[in-house]
């Protein structure tokens, strides 16, 4: 085997001025013959201890009096220093003790981001019991439920306020539940009126805690088959936030103080956003809101109240923030004026979102914090890659992490991504098949997605997206359709009318696209009649849908072959339903689920349900039967 080296070091970019955000970009980079890459960032990883409740330990005792956590309710701002979570949680150890858990019999919990349950989530792990977060949306899906209790097979449940009447399928009816109440409903018990061990037991069963003992088992999203429980040990939790200072130094320096929402059922705010805050000794401000039109107000509201200094979102939050950002100028100076960077995952952000919120950030404080992001997965705990430089594509997902290994490897006429480190996944709970599927041969993980060097030359430019492999689907022609780059493509041409696309086509002659359209856009888009037209009637609007063709009709014009354009469109009055997994937990849309559940919009996108792209006339584009 023959191979080629490359390495060099470029100063990071994106820092403002005097601030040492982000470290210099130092890569190590192995050419084989056979066109595999394998990059390595030569920023060496740190120790780090084998569990994250050494850091709980330790701020509690360096910072006793700092505020740990902050949640909301009547009153204002609930808060709970270092030293309080420890002994917090150090109780709850001892009471979760008594129940039948271990091990192999993980803690279930099923409530919303808070305080009790972090204090709850950390009180397992203290004692080495594995925790599985479910959000209260998919648990009251039943069969999603029975799935998740059939695989975890767990000891106990932990439900908050308001999850009282969740059904508990047949089977597990015996399942012990409890909960941090005062007053328990029929079938709750109350931790506080359970028994409870010593605190020298809880510190005995802490001493048998180790790098791989299992934290956590998060289950993946379902996006490309059904949902499976990844083991996710201390090592990997602790491996990859300690990473993190070899790209982010300011961290070692000054404490991070998060307002955040994303779900703690999913890797990126329950392993990336909350560990952040706990690892660096920081402070985590529960965000009760969400970026939807039923939880954007309280989300500014809180972000009205906290500045944090690092924020992190998903596209469509960002989107949802950004006209609170453009109208109100108190807000935007709150927001921007100490935030280090903001970091967006889940999709590429729309160059029309970024820029405005560049715009808004230079606006109110004369300058704009770097927009950043990362690359990984549940089975990464979750960085694998970071984008911590200068670039201008915002599909760039950045280089290796401090300690991980990117392998490139040809694969379909593409060069699919692999990952080796010690935030890698050991496998999945319960599930020998899968797991050996998922490594190749040299023990790298197998994600799915695809990659391709930013600049062939020169590696620390980043590795841009290429599209997932298991969403690429083939026209009837043999040709394969990247979805990822060319649904980016959709959503800048069609902005700021559609908010998101699901790209169709598979056995068939060409590509097609279901659009969900931006109410708000379109009607200020058609004016005085927008107003009084309702959602069935904005998306069949023929001004409307001539201004969508006529932008994508400019895009196929540039483009020379059918897989790389879209022919035809349609309009979908219906907004994802998060309820049926059409909306992942992150907020990102889930292909795979909106194909299956709208298979009847898609073959009339095909008919006279849809709209092609060419032709200059409406009678000319509408599609016949």
């Amino acid at each position: 085997m023959t191979h080629a080296e490359t390495s060099q070091a470029v100063p990071g970019g994106c820092q403002p001025a005097g601030k040492a955000v982000f470290a210099p970009v130092d890569l190590h980079a192995e050419r084989r013959a056979d066109g595999t890459t394998i990059v390595t960032n030569r920023v060496p990883l740190g120790p780090y201890p084998s569990s994250l409740l050494e850091r709980l330990d330790h701020w509690a005792s360096v910072r006793p009096s700092q505020v740990y956590l902050g949640q909301r309710d009547a009153a204002g701002w609930r808060t709970l220093t270092y030293a309080a979570a420890r002994a917090g949680v150090d109780e709850l150890a001892g009471r979760l003790l008594c129940l039948p858990l271990s091990e192999a019999q993980p803690l279930l919990i099923v409530a919303a981001n808070g305080i009790d349950h972090a204090l709850v989530m950390l009180a397992a792990m203290r004692i080495g019991v594995p925790v599985s977060v479910v959000s209260p949306a998919a648990a009251a899906d039943a069969r999603r439920l029975a799935h998740v209790l059939e695989v975890l097979r767990p000891g106990a449940l932990f439900t908050d306020a308001g999850l009282e009447n969740l059904v508990i399928p047949p089977g597990f009816g015996d399942l012990a539940r409890i909960g941090i109440t005062a007053h328990p409903p029929s079938g709750v018990m109350a931790l506080a009126d359970t028994q409870a061990q010593s605190r020298e037991a809880v510190h005995a069963a802490f001493r048998r805690v180790h790098g791989e003992t299992v934290a956590k088992l998060l289950f993946t999203s379902g996006s490309t088959g059904t949902p499976k429980a990844v083991i996710t040990t201390q090592r990997m939790l602790c491996s990859n936030a300690q990473g993190l200072s070899g790209i982010w130094p300011f961290l070692l320096a000054e404490p991070p103080v998060l307002v955040d929402w994303l779900p703690w059922s999913h890797v990126f705010g329950g392993n990336c956003c909350f560990n952040l805050a706990l690892f660096y000794g920081g402070t985590f401000y529960v965000d009760d809101g969400k970026p939807l039109a039923s939880g954007i107000e309280r989300t500014v509201h809180n972000l009205n109240h906290v500045s944090p200094n690092l924020y992190f979102n998903v596209p469509m939050g960002y989107e949802a923030l950004l006209p609170y950002l453009e109208r109100e100028p108190e807000f935007a100076r709150t927001f921007f004026a100490g935030t280090k960077f903001m970091f967006s995952a889940g999709a590429a952000m729309p160059d029309r979102v970024r820029t405005l919120l560049l715009h808004c950030a230079e606006h109110s404080v004369g300058q704009a914090p770097p927009i950043i992001g990362a690359w990984g997965s549940t089975e990464t705990a979750p960085f694998a890659t970071a984008v911590y430089f200068d670039s201008p594509h915002a599909d760039n997902i950045g280089v290796p992490m401090p300690g991980v290994a990117i392998k490139l490897a040809p694969e379909g006429g593409k060069f699919e991504l692999r990952v080796k480190g010690p935030n890698v996944f050991p496998g999945y709970w319960r599930d020998p098949v899968a797991t050996a599927a998922a490594f190749d041969e040299e023990g790298y993980y197998r994600m799915g997605d695809a990659g391709r060097f930013a600049d062939a030359e020169r590696p620390e430019a980043g590795i841009r997206f290429d599209g997932r492999i298991a969403e690429n689907f083939k026209l009837d022609s043999g040709t394969w359709v990247n979805v990822g780059a060319l649904r980016l493509s959709v959503l800048e041409c069609t902005s700021p009318w559609i908010s998101d696309a699901v790209l169709t086509g598979h056995g068939r002659d060409s590509v097609g696209a279901l659009l969900f359209p931006s109410f708000a856009a379109c009607r200020s888009f058609l004016g005085s009649e927008g107003a009084s037209l309702s959602d069935d009637q904005i998306v069949v609007h023929p001004a409307l849908i001539e201004a969508i063709r006529a932008n994508l009709h400019a895009h196929y014009q540039r483009q020379t072959g059918s897989s790389t354009r879209i022919e035809r469109f349609r309009l979908t009055p219906t907004p994802p339903n998060r309820l049926a997994n059409e909306i992942t937990e992150k907020g990102s849309l889930n292909q795979r689920a909106v194909l299956e559940a709208r298979a009847a919009e898609v073959d009339a996108l095909y008919t006279d349900g849809g709209y092609a792209v060419h032709g200059t006339h409406p009678k000319a584009w509408r599609i016949e039967r």
